[in-house]
């Protein structure tokens, strides 16, 4: 039952990572909110993303899932704006992201679950 359980809370991570991606991905085209359609996507995003974050946090440790949802939805919102907007990051950038990546293997790799 115990393992059901943390499956669940790792769906919702996923579930929360995604709507993540999709709300900070579209921020841009809402032009300061100005425009309906997009803000309103990016409105109910986030929502569900906070409601699957919350979710995911009654499985998981908050720790752990607040560090592998951020590095996640940074490192995938940087792709979204290097392929949709041609925002390529610095070397600064990219080894900062590496880091944050490794960080959030080792987080959930090495670190403990209490």
């Amino acid at each position: 039952m115990k393992s059901i359980t943390l499956i669940s809370g790792y769906l919702f991570l996923i579930s929360a990572i995604i709507t993540g991606i999709a709300a900070n991905g579209y921020l841009k085209t809402t032009e300061g909110f100005t425009k309906l359609n997009p803000t309103i996507f990016c409105l109910i995003s986030i929502i569900v993303c906070m409601f699957s974050l919350s979710k995911a946090m009654t499985v998981i440790p908050v720790g752990f899932t607040y560090a592998t949802y951020g590095a996640l939805t940074i490192t995938a919102v940087t792709l979204f704006g290097i392929f949709k907007y041609n925002q390529t990051p610095n070397i600064y950038g990219s080894i900062g992201m590496l880091l944050i990546i490794l960080g959030v293997i080792l987080l959930n790799t090495f670190g403990k679950l209490k």
